[in-house]
């Protein structure tokens, strides 16, 4: 594991593709996966700046990829946003889980449970005691394997008319490591 870069930035849009079309399936129609590529799922470069998003390399092949904001954006990539994300304050804010995917071929193989550890550890190092984030139906049975809970269900709406179900998740960590 390793924290992602700018020059990952064109391997890894073509991973959160192929992520996406080959593991949305039954949770999505054809449609919804193209439109959510188009529109929704990308490289947030913010957290390239910012230097919370890693990626996990397997014998030379990038084999997932996730981060953690202390931002307000709950998911999305560039195409997603027009402005840079205010700063949220991990005293009253709940840090955003970002824009995890794993390659098809590595699925279940525990790649999401090491870049969730990771970015929690790190979100929790620099304060915060809250995670919040937005999954797609494919994430929520990991996320709530991990300790999250579903708070929200939210029907995201898509330019070209089509909707994607994500569901808003939470988890609050005590400093000592202890869920609840």
């Amino acid at each position: 594991m390793r924290l992602a870069n700018s020059n990952d930035i064109p391997t890894l849009q073509r991973l959160i593709a192929l992520s996406v079309r080959g593991l949305s399936k039954g949770y999505y129609t054809d449609a919804q996966i193209e439109s959510a590529i188009k529109y929704i799922f990308g490289v947030d470069s913010q957290l390239l700046v910012d230097g919370t998003y890693y990626l996990t390399e397997k014998d030379g092949v990038i084999t997932g990829c996730g981060g953690w904001s202390k931002r307000n954006t709950l998911y999305g990539g560039d195409q997603h946003k027009a402005i840079e994300d205010p700063l949220l304050d991990p005293l009253k804010d709940a840090a955003r889980i970002r824009a995890f995917f794993v390659h098809p071929d590595y699925a279940r193989q525990g790649i999401g449970r090491q870049l969730i550890n990771t970015c929690e550890a790190a979100a929790q190092a620099n304060g915060f005691n809250t995670m919040e984030l937005g999954a797609t139906l494919p994430g929520v049975p990991l996320y709530e394997a991990l300790g999250y809970t579903a708070v929200e269900r939210i029907v995201a709406p898509l330019p070209d008319g089509e909707v994607l179900g994500i569901v808003r998740m939470r988890k609050v960590t005590l400093k000592l490591g202890i869920t609840r």
